[in-house]
């Protein structure tokens, strides 16, 4: 058995390779296969030592014997290598290393992964680009659940701000009942109590720099003027305003949030952002619990996520099931009439299927391409289907034929 001093060995992409003091090559490649390629160069940036490394440096043990100095670049390989009782020294930069990774083209080109040692720059340069798409996309599986946490907070502060208003409509009519009327918008209502609160002070001027337009204005201070509400102290319109600043300070948040599920939303799912907006797209993040499961459930499931009760109900009592479900805020499809929505929805959720895989897949950017088509689709169906369809007579129910009910007779 021939003992040679050293030997250095690598992990690459292409491979484990090594190479001896006097010159000899070894190598142990790898699949062709560019996805297998990719989590190989994603296993080696993490320290995870490879098959192929482990088989040649049993390869060197028994070829080269035990007293053989084995030269790595990393940590992880050396302790795999001191594992096999192997002495090892770490040197990334050494001689032998140098040498051996100076021959990767050629050794490529002897493999079959290029044609060419010219053709091997572009080769690491497209696997590169794959690497880097793949750890995006994998920080990206972990951002989706902040857009999906920042939607559930906006639907919560939407829920609390509908509970609030209508507390505050109550409470303040006491005071001024007939705003409740004047005033629907429940932001505004909010803003008039906390600002200006005794309905004395409610002025036309005053109303006119909370925004109010001046015919409006003018109304609410006639009304104010001539109300039948109770009087009450500062010490009971203190908590009253206080409820009315909470909810403006809600509405704050809610706008705070609103941008940053924008801004994380083009970050994780472009595609679905550029075709349904982030509120709509991160509703959908968050009824399949991320966006791999979005991207892995079938068209005809994201039709309808969000109205799993209606289609729970109509498969249990045989009636019709849902046509969708949370897609009904995209525009098209709530402003159309209603024997347009399901076609709308269809088409709309098959576009939805290709955006989220795209998203998590390859992270490709395809969605002008998906919404042209849609909106093409959508004008086909409003003009194929611009009148509803006939209604269908019902069958008519035969007469029951029964016997006559005969009364009793009363025994003579």
């Amino acid at each position: 058995m021939l003992c040679l001093s050293k030997v250095a060995l690598i992990d690459v992409a292409i491979g484990a390779l090594g190479i001896t003091d006097d010159g000899k090559v070894l190598k142990k490649f790898t699949s062709k296969d560019v996805n297998e390629l990719v989590s190989r160069a994603l296993n080696i940036e993490e320290g995870i030592v490879s098959n192929e490394f482990k088989d040649l440096v049993k390869e060197v043990k028994s070829d080269l014997g035990a007293d053989v100095e084995v030269i790595v670049e990393d940590e992880a390989h050396a302790k795999h290598v001191a594992s096999e009782g192997l002495r090892f020294s770490i040197e990334p930069g050494s001689e032998l290393v140098m040498k051996l990774r100076s021959l990767i083209p050629k050794l490529a080109v002897e493999a079959g992964f290029i044609d060419h040692e010219s053709m091997w720059r572009d080769f690491i340069h497209d696997l590169s680009m794959r690497v880097t798409r793949m750890k995006l996309r994998k920080v990206a599986q972990k951002r989706d659940l902040l857009a999906i946490q920042a939607i559930r907070a906006i639907d919560d502060i939407d829920k609390t701000l509908n509970l609030f208003a209508s507390r505050l409509r109550e409470w303040y009519s006491i005071h001024f009942p007939e705003l409740d009327d004047l005033v629907r918008e429940h932001l505004l209502y909010a803003r008039i109590v906390k600002e200006l609160g005794d309905r004395s002070r409610i002025s036309k001027e005053a109303l006119i720099k909370l925004g109010v337009k001046e015919s409006r204005a003018e109304r609410i201070e006639r009304a104010a003027r001539d109300s039948i509400g109770a009087e009450l102290s500062n010490f009971d319109l203190r908590p009253i305003q206080t409820l009315a600043g909470i909810m403006l300070e809600l509405s704050k948040l809610r706008e705070y949030l609103t941008e940053y599920v924008g801004q994380v939303m083009r970050e994780v799912a472009p595609n679905i952002t550029e075709l349904v907006g982030p509120l709509l797209g991160a509703r959908l993040l968050s009824l399949a619990g991320s966006l791999e499961t979005l991207a892995k459930l079938p068209a005809s499931t994201i039709q309808v996520l969000g109205a799993e009760k209606a289609l729970f109900r109509a498969l249990r009592t045989g009636g019709k099931p849902p046509k969708h479900g949370v897609i009904f805020q995209y525009p098209d499809i709530h402003r159309s009439p209603r024997w347009q929505r399901g076609k709308i929805a269809r088409a709309l959720a098959t576009k939805l299927a290709i955006a989220a895989r795209a998203d998590y897949f390859t992270g490709r950017f395809i969605a002008d391409k998906l919404k042209k088509t849609l909106l093409e689709r959508i004008e086909e169906i409003k003009k194929l289907y611009a009148r509803p369809p006939p209604r269908q007579a019902r069958p008519s129910r035969p007469p029951r034929r029964g016997r006559r009910r005969r009364g009793r007779r009363g025994k003579k």
